[in-house]
């Protein structure tokens, strides 16, 4: 599953299309943590959080991530959207929260089987 369909399935806002837009997702991490994903070791990964802050951008970077996904419909300030634009990061947030996201992604990665 791409980023793109996975933005659809959550019915996500896609703020920015980076990279990694188009790019397989083969592993979500959900996490509010950003000390705990950067100890995922995955490639392939998208980032679901809450966070609204600059920092989970570069935190994505680091670990590689084809894009992050803001649940809980929170408002991201202008300066995210500038650092996501700036690193090329797919940047996108949806009104689910966190939990009930996960489940989403699930849901639709079942259906394609």
């Amino acid at each position: 599953m791409t980023m793109a369909e996975v933005a659809e399935a959550l019915q996500a806002e896609v703020l920015v299309e980076g990279e990694g837009y188009r790019k397989e997702v083969r592993h979500v991490v959900a996490s509010d943590l950003m000390s705990d994903v950067l100890l995922v070791d995955e490639d392939d990964m998208l980032l679901l959080t809450s966070l609204a802050g600059d920092q989970v951008l570069r935190t994505a970077q680091i670990v590689g991530a084809a894009g992050v996904i803001v649940v809980n419909g929170k408002p991201l300030p202008s300066s995210m959207v500038y650092v996501a634009d700036t690193l090329r990061m797919t940047l996108a947030t949806c009104r689910l929260a966190k939990y009930d996201a996960c489940v989403a992604v699930q849901a639709a990665l079942q259906s394609r089987k």
